[in-house]
């Protein structure tokens, strides 16, 4: 057996104190806690979290029937439900024991058990136990090198994340949908990166900076003598991202005359250059952004509704950077430490108040304003530290707190967020965090296990 596996908990729920000393003697070779009714086991899972339990079904104050016990399972279940249960039963009690394995419990073995079996049942337990956890470590780390530079904590984050890597071996059309800094094109260099298309090109075009008269040919291209100035033949972005994934950005500023030659290209995957006579078929993924509400422009004609809902097969919301827990810090970090770099200043950290005031604000540049913000602060600060001063932001304004329904999502709410922003806030410093948060740093792994924080 591995050590790690023995420092895994075992708990052992049995209101019978001799049968109970004598399941922890059989299975001395493991960690164990024990209990003898529901709220103490209870108890004891949320703060051991034992990989693997045994328990008897006649619990008190119902000893002499399974409902105690069978409440006590569905429990034990729905709050942590890959640990491994195995269920002990009465001589007669064949029914109880299929039941508890039909409603999630691993195994069940009858009493009175011969210790040998009970081992074997229990290290097999443990052993699965291991491999689903080893498995989603695995799982876990498995993230694309497509999004490996993306820094964030915030849970919508990263559901994107992982919407773009569904999405990314299909060929559906994405639109990404967020304000002005984001990250937009980010994720569409991602979305790329993680597709059978990365081998090709990735051509991002933004709709919105390049004249009107001048998008259609920098969208199609153009043939030779089409207009003045043209003087040789020209492929267009469309056709320069062949095999490969093309970012429209900024859609929304995409002139109506564009929005009716774009709809034929989706439809018919085929282009023809300004001046030219000939249709290119041309093999490319779609990938737009805007900051615009597209169907409100809809609603108000100025973008083709057949267009929008081509464009629209799979939406991603990208939230803005005030909304993502704890990544203002912890972006804070990462640009400090590549700024630094880039300037030859190794030693370079930001000061309390500067933290609290990267915080607080409402950052309406999103990550493009913290960007520069950062940048400057690391130009303009004279010593080993950036201050508010270094900033020029505003001081902490506090926090704002988010609505719940009830006492308990109040409560895990508050939790994960207060984890989560005092991880950003130490850098991914447990012992720090821990020390922010006025906990030990056992009792703060314990809270990131609960609440499905990684270190």
């Amino acid at each position: 057996m591995s050590e790690d596996r023995n420092q895994m908990k075992l708990l052992i729920v049995e209101d019978d104190l001799a049968l109970q000393k004598q399941i922890k003697w059989s299975l001395d070779r493991y960690e164990s806690v024990t209990a003898e009714d529901r709220e103490g086991a209870l108890a004891q899972l949320r703060r051991h979290a034992p990989a693997v339990v045994t328990m008897d079904l006649g619990l008190p104050p119902h000893a002499d029937d399974a409902k105690e016990g069978f409440a006590l399972l569905e429990q034990m279940l729905a709050a942590s439900p890959d640990t491994r249960i195995v269920v002990l039963t009465g001589q007669n009690a064949q029914e109880n024991a299929l039941r508890a394995v039909a409603m999630g419990a691993y195994d069940f073995l009858a009493k009175p058990f011969e210790p040998e079996i009970l081992n074997l049942i229990v290290e097999r337990a443990f052993r699965l136990y291991e491999l689903q956890k080893e498995n989603q470590r695995l799982q876990a780390s498995r993230q694309p090198d497509a999004l490996e530079g993306l820094i964030t904590r915030d849970p919508q984050v990263l559901r994107v994340c992982r919407t773009i890597e569904k999405v990314a071996s299909t060929g559906a059309t994405v639109l990404l949908l967020g304000e002005s800094g984001t990250g937009k094109e980010v994720l569409a260099r991602g979305l790329h990166q993680a597709s059978n298309r990365k081998t090709e090109r990735f051509v991002a075009i933004n709709c919105a900076a390049i004249p009107e008269n001048l998008l259609e040919s920098e969208l199609f291209g153009y043939e030779k003598g089409a207009f003045t100035g043209a003087a040789k033949t020209t492929p267009g972005k469309i056709e320069t991202a062949h095999g490969g994934t093309l970012m429209l950005d900024e859609i929304g500023d995409l002139p109506l005359p564009l929005q009716a030659k774009l709809l034929r290209f989706l439809q018919e995957r085929v282009v023809e250059r300004v001046g030219g006579r000939h249709e290119i078929a041309v093999d490319v993924r779609i990938v737009c952004a805007t900051h615009q509400d597209l169907k409100r422009l809809t609603q108000e004609g100025r973008f083709r509704e057949d267009l929008f809902y081509r464009l629209a097969e799979i939406v991603i919301d990208i939230p803005p950077l005030r909304e993502r827990v704890g990544d203002a810090a912890l972006l804070a970090h990462a640009l400090v430490k590549r700024f630094a770099s880039a300037q030859n200043r190794r030693s370079l950290s930001l000061a309390p108040d500067a933290l609290r005031a990267i915080e607080s604000h409402r950052w309406p540049g999103n990550i493009r304003e913290l960007e520069n913000c950062i940048k400057r602060a690391v130009i303009m600060s004279d010593g080993p530290v950036i201050t508010l001063d270094d900033l020029g932001l505003p001081g902490a304004d506090g926090i704002n707190p988010g609505a719940a329904f009830d006492l308990r999502t109040v409560r895990e709410d508050a939790e994960r967020g207060a984890v989560i922003a005092a991880l950003a806030h130490a850098n991914g410093n447990v012992l720090r965090s821990a020390e922010l948060l006025g906990v030990s740093r056992p009792t703060l792994y314990d809270l990131m296990h609960r609440l499905g924080i990684k270190a």
